[in-house]
């Protein structure tokens, strides 16, 4: 690293830097009062392969007609895609939405356990959004690590992993728990409008003095 590497200053300055922009999709709709374990479950389902421009729509959408497991097990698999349309394979996300409603209702007294290891084990939910609704609907240390978290972490030199869930490993190494619910909500929003995939905002990045800039070969 260019200075020693201080995530506390780090995170305080992308957190004044992310101000103008608009909020991550989950964060978003948690201010918006879609703060239950499944209402976030679903709308990371839904936000998988799929900007924050369509997922929030999307999932208001969705909300308007069905914000519980037995609302949403009401509608049919030719509603729900319908319902869905905007985000990458809508109907694979409807069968995924009604498998997770079903199993809450059926196994679980209609309450998503707040637990990662039993979210993740209902089909289709990763590690990714396991986590992601932990942390924003339960309040629980959890890290979420998506393509921008993994690319910013990797850019600095924070880490040196090759696939998302590696990085999730070595971030729950090396960051404090305080901080883990931040890493999705400040990073987020950061690698998506600043430290971009292709040609990042390099001369204007507030943390470029900590950044090693790893393979980047061209930036604004």
């Amino acid at each position: 690293m260019k200075q020693d590497f201080d995530l506390n200053i780090v995170l305080q300055r992308i957190e004044e830097a992310i101000r103008p922009f608009p909020k991550a999709a989950m964060f978003d709709l948690f201010e918006r009062g879609y703060s239950s374990l499944f209402e976030q479950l679903i709308s990371c389902v839904i936000s998988i392969r799929t900007l924050d421009e369509t997922t929030i729509p999307v999932s208001l959408r969705l909300f308007a007609k069905a914000r519980t497991p037995q609302e949403l097990l009401t509608l049919s698999p030719e509603q729900l895609t319908e319902l869905l349309y905007g985000s990458t394979y809508p109907e694979q996300k409807a069968h995924t939405m009604l498998g997770i409603a079903k199993a809450a209702l059926e196994q679980y007294d209609n309450e998503l356990p707040a637990d990662f290891d039993k979210l993740k084990a209902l089909k289709g939910v990763g590690p990714k959004c396991a986590n992601l609704a932990l942390g924003v609907a339960s309040q629980q240390a959890a890290i979420s690590v998506d393509v921008h978290v993994h690319r910013v972490v990797n850019r600095w030199g924070y880490v040196l992993t090759k696939q998302p869930e590696q990085t999730l490993k070595v971030l729950e190494e090396k960051v404090p728990q305080t901080q883990w619910v931040h890493i999705n909500r400040l990073l987020m929003p950061f690698g998506k409008h600043i430290c971009t995939g292709t040609l990042p905002h390099c001369s204007t990045c507030p943390v470029l003095q900590w950044c090693d800039q790893v393979d980047v070969t061209r930036h604004r």
